[in-house]
């Protein structure tokens, strides 16, 4: 347990760092993901352990993949994955629900030509 909670005051500090890096205040950060900005400090403050949705939505809301935070949390293996950075950003997109399926498809076929077949 004693792990858990040490992951979860490391996530804490991630999250307030990313950001203050990304120049979003916490309201403003409140309001993209939909998490209230008080939890969204308690968070930051090590207080409690988010939920997998509030953890993607949050990531997302700062511009960082969901599965970085995931493996901060201990929820995803380091290393080893076979899932590549490019699916796990075609499938961030793909899970979107604020997304219809026209946009999915145009920011999936956008993000495939930026990033060619590297």
């Amino acid at each position: 347990m004693a792990d858990q909670s040490q992951a979860v005051a490391d996530l804490g500090r991630y999250l307030r760092a990313q950001r203050e890096i990304a120049q979003v205040s916490l309201r403003h950060l409140a309001r993209m993901t939909k998490v209230s900005d008080s939890y969204l400090s308690q968070l930051e403050r090590g207080l409690y352990q988010p939920s997998p949705d509030v953890l993607r939505a949050i990531a997302l809301g700062l511009g960082i993949p969901p599965e970085q935070l995931f493996r901060r949390m201990g929820w995803l293996a380091e290393d080893g994955d076979d899932v590549s950075e490019e699916a796990s950003v075609l499938d961030a997109i793909a899970a979107d629900k604020r997304l219809s399926a026209a946009q999915k498809s145009a920011l999936a076929q956008t993000y495939q030509a930026m990033v060619g077949d590297a």
